[in-house]
């Protein structure tokens, strides 16, 4: 704790305590606020609000770094794997090899059980939301493990975990291959954790080659980069359920629902979109940056800015630095990748957006590499969300064993009609 902080209303006066950080912002605990003062604050978007201190990454929107459990993203980007990153955020620390070969063992195992996932999706339209289609298989695993509906054992906990792991990845792939008409596959429960879902997603057959080391490192560079930043909309949807007793799975299910809106995790999809709507225009960029700033003019400028980063996103440096490259590698010759960066530079030589620091953020580059990858467009929120699922998973756990933890319940300023009485008069 360090220094009060007082607040004066009227002739009343409360001394509110400051809850210091390891880094960043400091906290100020308004709990007693309303029972010594009678009012409450009011926080759109909690753009000032922490409702929990966390452990989990570290956001400095000023600075432009994120970083996972101390590390930056810079050191761990391209030198470990996306499931030792995982570990990293689940348990705090980089794993020893034992107990990363048992981790990924122990997942490959669960990931080759899966009967009920065919069944499942042949109830759902080909034609449906991909990202639909995830969240409702994940409130289906939830009625298959009723052993976990409302239990916070750690040993109970740790079991769901590792089936969250392996099964959203495989139902993921299975709702690629039905996108992109392919026939069933068996699972190589034996490859590494990307690889296998890299392979059932996408190999044509079972006879199909292994997927290549190198262009799976691409994708898994791209979950790590995505797996956690801070308290965001869904970070905290699967915290705000899972603190009325919701099951991890009820509560990882509402995280995919969140991150499905464009203005969370479907952004990456609407900035090819976007892009393809000013080629078809000619490629005019100069037209394209006066249609932003007219705000009686629908078309938006996506994957710039961020509601955290006031300076570059750390993210979007290494996908621009990783695109280019990449795509040579992959004999992927993507006419939208120059026309992005050229927007880009565009973008940020105009005062208009250079005064508003509006930087491209992760979504604006990291599309071109899913497409690269042989991703349909509809399937890059769901690879998203398979990224950040090791967050939530933190997050759950983080909040679960919380001793001071309580459920979510925002207090409401009532702006509505004062009371009325009723009269059946017409």
């Amino acid at each position: 704790m360090g220094d009060d902080a007082r607040i004066l209303l009227g002739d009343r006066e409360l001394e509110l305590p400051l809850i210091e950080p390891t880094r960043g912002d400091r906290g100020l605990d308004i709990s007693r606020l309303r029972s010594e003062l009678g009012v409450i604050t009011v926080d759109r978007g909690f753009a000032n609000s922490s409702e929990n201190p966390s452990a989990v990454s570290y956001v400095d929107g000023e600075n432009g770094t994120l970083s996972y459990r101390g590390y930056p993203i810079e050191e761990l980007a391209g030198r470990v794997s996306f499931l030792e990153a995982a570990w990293l955020l689940l348990y705090e620390d980089l794993p020893s090899r034992p107990q990363f070969d048992r981790f990924e063992e122990e997942i490959g195992r669960y990931a080759a059980d899966r009967p009920y996932m065919d069944d499942f999706l042949d109830t759902f339209p080909t034609t449906g939301d991909p990202m639909a289609t995830l969240a409702a298989g994940v409130l289906a695993m939830a009625g298959l493990h009723p052993e976990f509906s409302q239990s916070s054992r750690p040993e109970a906990v740790e079991e769901a975990v590792l089936i969250l792991l392996a099964d959203i990845p495989m139902l993921a792939a299975l709702i690629n291959r039905r996108l992109l008409e392919l026939e069933p596959i068996r699972v190589k429960e034996d490859l590494p954790y990307t690889s296998r879902f890299f392979h059932t997603a996408l190999a044509r057959s079972d006879s199909s080659p292994l997927p290549d080391p190198e262009t799976v490192s691409v994708l898994d560079l791209l979950q790590i980069l995505h797996i956690d930043h801070g308290q965001n909309c869904s970070s905290s949807a699967v915290r705000l359920v899972g603190s009325g007793g919701a099951s991890i799975f009820s509560s990882i299910a509402a995280g995919i629902s969140a991150l499905s809106g464009p203005l969370h995790g479907g952004a990456n999809r609407a900035v090819l979109g976007m892009l393809e709507e000013i080629r078809s225009e000619g490629g005019d960029i100069e037209k394209a940056l006066h249609r932003a700033k007219d705000r009686s003019d629908p078309f938006r400028l996506m994957g710039f800015g961020h509601r955290v980063y006031r300076n570059f996103d750390p993210r979007a440096k290494i996908i621009k630095a990783t695109a280019g490259k990449v795509l040579s590698r992959l004999g992927k010759d993507d006419p939208l990748l120059q026309l992005a960066k050229d927007l880009e530079s565009a973008a940020l030589a105009d005062e208009y957006f250079a005064k508003r620091r509006l930087y491209p953020n992760v979504d604006f580059y990291s599309g071109f590499l899913y497409r690269a990858l042989g991703f349909p467009t509809e399937m890059f929120t769901v690879l998203f969300a398979i990224g950040r699922l090791p967050g939530w998973l933190s997050h759950w756990r983080e909040m679960a064993s919380d001793p001071k933890g309580r459920i979510f319940r925002p207090r409401q300023v009532y702006v509505g009609r004062t009371e009325r009485r009723f009269s059946r008069d017409l």
